[in-house]
């Protein structure tokens, strides 16, 4: 097995690299950034925890985005010297470079602001779209079952549910097809209970740097082979030769990237939301 590159040693860049040292599912995770110094004293950080944590991944560092050739996963994730997500036009600028030697390597972009990003590295850099995936809505997801578990006076775990569309403005959480315990969960919460859930969802994005993370972390591992779990992301859907629409939809993860976006299961509510988020 090769490594994981994860493109920028900001707050969302070290802690995925804790994140992904920590579950010890891959060989060595490297930190890339032209920050050297910085994504240095990071990775030395996180091995000097490998004896309490007893994990085995090594975690290194490079300055120069060429260190990502050869990665079986690439994930983009913030800037060392800004401390801000990968996105606008140094974001493009980056991704152009780590396009040049990425390889098929699947890309996973971990921030919140990064959906833009990912429609241009598909349609201006002309990487393939099932390479690219988006794991922020993951996140938000996990922020909803931990609300939800709350009010059932329960734990998030046994929450079951998915967002699709565009959070935060359009995000569609399949409220019908959700479950807790394995009971419905429109049996156990009462409608006015769902509804101040939703409407929460603005206030809960952008998930912070270690919802963000975790969330990177599993689709990472799915990507590797490691989870046959199905997760939702952002994926970018073509609408046009200059433009994709980049939403949140359950996919199926392999090593190639997108195996599979799955269609979900909506109310026709729902699926008008879902239809007004493909124009977002």
């Amino acid at each position: 097995m090769g490594f994981i590159a994860i493109a920028g040693c900001g707050a969302l860049g070290g802690a995925l690299a804790h994140k992904l040292a920590g579950r010890d599912r891959a060989a060595e995770v490297r930190i890339v950034d032209p920050e050297g110094r910085m994504a240095q004293g990071k990775a030395l950080d996180i091995m000097q925890s490998s004896p309490v944590e007893q994990f085995t991944t090594r975690v290194t560092s490079a300055d120069s985005w060429i260190a990502v050739a050869g990665a079986d996963v690439i994930v983009v994730a913030d800037d060392g010297a800004a401390s801000r997500e990968q996105a606008g036009e140094s974001g493009l600028a980056v991704m152009r470079e780590i396009a040049g030697v990425a390889s098929n390597a699947p890309i996973v972009f971990a921030g919140a602001s990064q959906r833009e990003l990912m429609s241009r590295v598909s349609v201006e850099l002309k990487v393939p779209r099932q390479r690219l995936i988006g794991s922020a809505p993951l996140a938000l997801e996990s922020a909803i079952r931990s609300i939800a578990a709350v009010l059932l006076d329960g734990s998030g775990v046994d929450v079951t549910l998915r967002v699709v569309g565009v959070p935060p403005q359009a995000a569609v959480v399949t409220w019908e097809h959700s479950s807790a315990s394995a009971l419905p969960l429109t049996s156990q919460l009462a409608a006015h209970q769902i509804a101040a859930i939703n409407a929460q969802i603005r206030s809960l994005w952008p998930p912070g740097p270690y919802a963000l993370a975790s969330a990177a972390a599993r689709v990472v591992e799915a990507l590797l082979g490691r989870s046959r779990r199905r997760y939702s992301c952002f994926v970018p859907i073509e609408r046009g030769p200059v433009h994709d629409a980049v939403v949140a939809m359950p996919v199926e993860l392999g090593p190639e990237g997108t195996r599979r976006i799955i269609e979900p299961s909506l109310t026709r509510q729902e699926q008008t939301l879902l239809e007004n988020a493909f124009e977002m």
